[in-house]
């Protein structure tokens, strides 16, 4: 079964019948949200969740990331996307774009990030040398190719704290860390699906270029991410379907 976490909306899609809400509880507190279950053609089963909450009341720094994983894994959820919008570090990334990226640095400090912290399950060490699940990710690429969207292989998400946006001179310090894309919720998401044993991957939005770069040499709007992210909001709905109704073709 998929699980889709994302913004608020997604559990509207064209062509999504939500057949029920469910609230889980979980060793590690409340979810963001219940869980919305529904199904795409009448038949492949799929849940969200929005990681933001209802009205996007939660701040990065503050979801829930353990309860969130957890609830998914707990109620069949195999194969798990994320959507996260991202601004562009690499100017040739423009907002409209979609990113799967291959690699991630996490820039996040004082979050719950993982189930195995010596306390509630024994310590393990679990291999992240490559965080996305890579089937995944080419399935991505080939839904998008069917919907001619313009879209990139690859590319490295630097994940920071938030909920503020970045400076300029950070931006030019994560361009040296070799980082492609910045967002604010990649991170610990990615590492404790792949500590509980789920296949994730993340599907980035561009919604602007980040700070200093770009359109934004000299400064960010969240009037222009806002915009851009609603007109993006129609191909994310149409290739989420695609993944989902093509998976396993």
């Amino acid at each position: 079964m998929f699980g889709v976490i994302g913004g608020t909306g997604l559990d509207k899609i064209e062509g999504l019948v939500v057949e029920k809400h469910e609230t889980i509880k979980t060793p590690y507190g409340e979810t963001s949200e219940p869980l919305a279950f529904g199904s795409i053609a009448g038949q492949l089963m799929i849940v969200f969740i929005a990681r933001h909450g209802k009205n996007h009341s939660i701040a990065p720094h503050l979801i829930n990331y353990q309860a969130n994983i957890w609830a998914l894994h707990s109620v069949g959820v195999k194969n798990l996307i994320g959507i996260n919008t991202v601004g562009s570090i690499d100017t040739k990334l423009l907002p409209g774009d979609f990113v799967f990226p291959d690699q991630i640095i996490d820039y996040t400090y004082s979050r719950k990030n993982t189930f195995f912290d010596g306390v509630d399950n024994p310590i393990q060490h679990i291999d992240f040398t490559y965080p996305f699940d890579s089937n995944l990710r080419n399935h991505f690429s080939r839904a998008s190719r069917m919907l001619d969207l313009k879209f990139h292989t690859s590319g490295v998400y630097a994940c920071v704290q938030g909920p503020r946006l970045e400076s300029a001179a950070e931006i030019n310090r994560y361009e040296n860390d070799g980082a492609d894309i910045i967002g604010m919720t990649g991170m610990p998401e990615a590492s404790l699906a792949r500590e509980i044993g789920l296949n994730y991957a993340l599907i980035c939005p561009v919604a602007n270029h980040a700070a200093g770069r770009g359109l934004n040499k000299d400064g960010i709007s969240h009037e222009e991410i806002n915009a851009n992210s609603e007109k993006m909001a129609l191909n994310i709905e149409n290739l989420i379907k695609r993944i989902i109704g093509s998976y396993g073709d």
